[in-house]
């Protein structure tokens, strides 16, 4: 389905590594697919390939100097300094943004997360918004990184979202992805506050991060 004949003649090693590529190309297409629950993410027909840590990859086909040198493109120098301390994935930011705005609205997510609840996002209505993710990926591969939120008004649930962010290796550096572009509802009823509960997780259903924030939608920017 994915068109990875060329995988084949490498064994084990290209095929993990090429969907590692391949797959975000893949969901680029299916970003901020809604969903009423989980059984409608089986429409992607992925099945995650079998985890390998960075540590096995490396080892395999070592003879193998083509392979060696095509896991060193892919996988970046930093593989051979990996992080081993803490966790593999970290979720660092989550902004939210909107060329209207006079700046973006952005959530630090390392530090005391249930502060978060305490403050209000404000976006005005009937604007269009994208939501930026950055994260960090330590050390091995991660597989299927998704988030989610689910919004809730007055103890109400409204909707779901699941943004497809893709699978990554390990980088010294933060990674950024952008989901699709969204409107914010517009009119009377639509205003007031929301509680947004939003979760970053991957195909072995790892929970990297939960936390819930509160997002207002005002008549303007005021």
């Amino acid at each position: 389905m994915l068109g990875l004949d060329v995988c084949e003649f490498g064994g084990q090693v290209l095929e993990l590594l090429w969907l590692t590529m391949c797959y975000r190309g893949l969901l680029t297409d299916k970003n901020n697919l809604p969903v009423g629950d989980e059984d409608d993410e089986r429409n992607l027909n992925y099945n995650p390939p079998a985890q390998k840590s960075l540590q096995e990859i490396q080892e395999m086909d070592k003879d193998d100097e083509s392979l060696v040198k095509y896991k060193q493109t892919l996988l970046g120098p930093e593989a051979l300094t990996a992080d081993l301390s803490g966790p593999n994935v970290k979720v660092t930011r989550l902004t939210l943004l909107c060329d209207d705005a006079l700046e973006p609205v952005t959530m630090d997510l390392t530090g005391d997360l249930s502060t978060l609840k305490e403050k209000n996002f404000t976006l005005q209505e009937g604007v269009k918004y994208r939501i930026k993710i950055n994260f960090k990926v330590s050390r091995d591969i991660v597989s299927g990184l998704k988030y989610r939120h689910v919004t809730y008004r007055k103890g109400v649930r409204i909707n779901k979202l699941v943004c497809m962010v893709g699978s990554y290796g390990p980088r010294a550096e933060d990674q950024e992805f952008l989901c699709s572009p969204d409107d914010v509802p517009k009119g009377l009823l639509s205003r007031g506050q929301y509680l947004i509960k939003s979760c970053f997780t991957d195909d072995d259903k790892n929970i990297y991060l939960s936390w819930e924030w509160n997002l207002n939608i005002s008549k303007d920017w005021n």
